[in-house]
């Protein structure tokens, strides 16, 4: 009897033993074809049809061991990856991913290009080409490399240097430094200005209706006060974020465009929400019958009864207005009293009375 249950036990062992390994091996006919770099598995088996027909627990619990399997493959051959511990030690474990194979689609669109400004408008109407330059050059003065532009460029601003030179046919009575400083001022105003007109272009360019200019007569509306009050604010390198607030203005600061942020649906979101979208997206392509938009129907139908009930007030008032003025028109000939005093009529002079007596 004791041998009996020694073979027993060691019977239940093995059998334990194939189990757990039964869970960790899977056989596929057709390999699967992994792309590591993005957690990928392509699996290329058919499927069992007798399985898949109809729906019901035997429908889903067929696929579920078929997606246990082939996650099973996917994380045996990421544990064959060449891994390291980060943090020290007593870190966790990190595979290292090779370069992804396929090529995912974008969650979001891509942005749209930028308005050319007037000087690329211009370069490329003149066929001129931008050629890159280092932004370090030599300077001889200094015996040193430095920038190209800006706070100590190489050969230093000619405004702030110690000797200036006269041009030919200048009044050599003129401060050049003076001039010197005046050009630079009017460099930087011009700058500026380009500037401010690329923002105001690339605005007009992005919005749907062209904004109208601001007049300022000192009698503008709110909403012309608010765009240009919006534009002022969006044309800072920081889209407004930084800017002191007026009073009663919102918090959050507008967005270029004037409207509302666009919100994208997430990649991994409500499946049958989504499926249903389609559905009846294709349901509109295939359908023969025209699309019935209820709330432009109501608005065109409230539309035509306001015309129609201004028409007929119109008509009205027209109406009372020409009863009104016969009625007086009637009262005139009758010759009752009315609020203002007649005026007698003087009689034209006769030229039978030029003499004697009026017959």
């Amino acid at each position: 009897m004791a041998a009996l249950r020694v073979e027993e036990v060691l019977a239940a062992a093995e059998e334990q033993e194939a189990e757990k390994r039964r869970s960790v091996t899977v056989e596929k006919e057709l390999e699967l074809e992994f792309d590591l770099g993005n957690l990928l598995a392509l699996d290329r088996n058919p499927p069992p049809a007798a399985g898949l027909r109809g729906a019901g627990p035997r429908r889903e619990a067929l696929l579920r061991a078929l997606a246990r399997d082939n996650v099973q493959l996917l994380v045996s051959r990421l544990w064959e990856l060449p891994a390291e511990r980060a943090g020290g030690a007593g870190g966790p474990l990190v595979a290292q991913l090779p370069e992804p194979t396929f090529r995912l689609p974008r969650e979001k669109p891509p942005p749209r290009p930028r308005p050319p400004t007037r000087w690329e408008q211009f370069a490329r109407l003149k066929g001129i080409r931008r050629r890159k330059k280092t932004s370090l050059v030599w300077d001889e003065q200094a015996k040193e490399w430095r920038r190209r532009w800006g706070y100590r460029r190489a050969g230093g601003d000619p405004a702030r240097a110690w000797l200036a030179e006269v041009p030919e046919g200048a009044d050599p009575e003129e401060d050049q430094f003076a001039r010197l400083r005046r050009e630079k001022r009017e460099r930087v105003a011009r700058n500026e200005l380009n500037r401010l007109r690329n923002l105001a272009r690339a605005h007009r360019a992005g919005s749907a209706v062209p904004a109208a200019p601001l007049h300022p007569t000192g009698h503008q509306s709110r909403e012309e006060l608010g765009r240009v009050a919006r534009v002022a604010r969006v044309s800072t390198a920081s889209l407004g974020r930084f800017q002191p607030r007026l009073p009663k203005e919102p918090a959050e600061p507008p967005s270029r465009s004037g409207g509302k942020k666009r919100r994208f649906e997430p990649l991994l979101g409500n499946l049958a929400a989504e499926r249903s979208r389609q559905l009846e997206m294709l349901r509109d392509m295939g359908s023969k019958k025209p699309v019935l938009d209820i709330t432009r129907a109501v608005n065109k139908q409230l539309r035509q009864e306001e015309a129609e009930a201004a028409a007929a007030k119109g008509k009205k008032k027209q109406t009372q207005r020409g009863k009104r003025g016969r009625r007086q028109q009637r009262v005139g000939r009758s010759g009752k009293k009315s609020g203002a005093r007649r005026q007698p009529q003087q009689r034209p002079p006769s030229s039978s009375m030029s003499g004697g007596k009026r017959k």
